[in-house]
């Protein structure tokens, strides 16, 4: 596999995990609330969730290699037609929530963390968002593909020194079945869904990649890049299941706000820092993918209307020089 055909299949699963992961992803809260507050059977969970984010990124990938549109609102007219206006206000409050929701998640993670003043911390993302988006999207893909490496390294070291330290605690919840902490039903049916909801919960990340699906060539290529897609966004999600199993079922990690903070705190604190600089990284990612994401079908639609009006200014000046040929013939063959 040459290194084109490898960006082709693998930088789009970069950009979703690099946007799915922010905000309670990241800190370990949705992985409880989705999956580890069942115990032995959350595992379930995660399943559904890996198959369910990995095909709807075959299905989005391959309708825009379809259709060959690569921003949302084309690709939603393609879908639901006039529609799509619906999904634009949507997706607008949305952006605005998440953007108000990662500053001041990151500014409270950056003083809990590096001792840096909460306002600080949101003006360093409000400042680091901007000038990502203002880069463009050659700046975004290499370093959301440099963050995607830091994180990944993060979060296996992370949970080396857990299932290290506490790796007989995981097998006990295993050998006991443990799901003691989830008091309501939790059969394979409320599991099922659980991890389908999360995915529903998550299709907003899709249209921040779809500026990586212009290069993809063929439907094998969709199917292999959503299944990578599938990987990226769930691997991170099944280490910090084991690891929280690791404390299963006490309630000041599985309860706790974010959890991982809570479970680094037994350990070395330079984890600690580590923890601060990922997750903060991450809420930029997060919020960096949703707003280019907008801009890019503004772009879209930008090209799209300078064409049709250098087009129909094209039209008119044919339209006046074939009219003017034509009356000159016309006078020259009466004289």
């Amino acid at each position: 596999m040459n290194r084109a055909t490898l960006k082709r299949i693998v930088l789009p699963g970069i950009i979703l995990q690099s946007v799915l992961i922010g905000g309670g992803y990241a800190t370990g809260r949705e992985i409880v609330e989705y999956g580890a507050r069942f115990g032995a059977n959350g595992w379930v969970s995660g399943l559904a969730i890996f198959f369910g984010f990995s095909l709807m990124a075959m299905l989005s990938i391959e309708a825009c290699r379809q259709w060959q549109v690569y921003d949302y609102k084309s690709l939603l007219k393609k879908m639901i037609g006039p529609a799509w206006v619906a999904y634009e206000v949507i997706y607008l409050l949305l952006a605005i929530l998440i953007i108000a929701v990662m500053a001041s998640a990151a500014g409270e993670i950056l003083n809990n963390t590096l001792g840096f003043n909460r306002w600080v911390g949101v003006f360093l993302i409000i400042v680091i968002v901007g000038f990502l988006n203002y880069k463009g999207e050659s700046v975004i893909a290499k370093l959301e593909t440099i963050g995607t490496i830091a994180l990944f390294a993060a979060y296996l070291i992370f949970s080396f020194v857990v299932f290290s330290n506490k790796g007989s605690s995981i097998v006990q919840v295993f050998s006991n079945w443990d799901t003691s902490y989830q008091q309501s039903d939790s059969g394979y049916g409320i599991l099922i869904w659980t991890g389908l909801l999360y995915v529903g919960y998550n299709l907003g990340v899709y249209p921040a990649s779809f500026f990586t699906y212009r290069d993809v060539q063929s439907r094998r290529e969709s199917i292999i890049a959503g299944f990578i897609s599938g990987v990226l966004m769930t691997v991170p999600w099944f280490l910090t299941y084991f690891a929280l199993l690791a404390y299963y079922p006490d309630p000041n990690v599985i309860g706790a706000t974010v959890p991982w903070l809570e479970i680094l705190k037994s350990f070395h604190p330079a984890l600690i820092v580590v923890f601060g600089i990922v997750v903060g990284w991450t809420l930029i990612e997060t919020a960096t993918g949703v707003i280019h994401a907008f801009i890019s079908r503004v772009e879209t639609e930008f090209m799209v209307r300078r064409n049709r009006a250098f087009k129909e200014n094209f039209e008119s000046i044919h339209l006046f020089l074939s009219s003017y040929c034509r009356s000159c013939v016309s006078t020259s063959w009466h004289y």
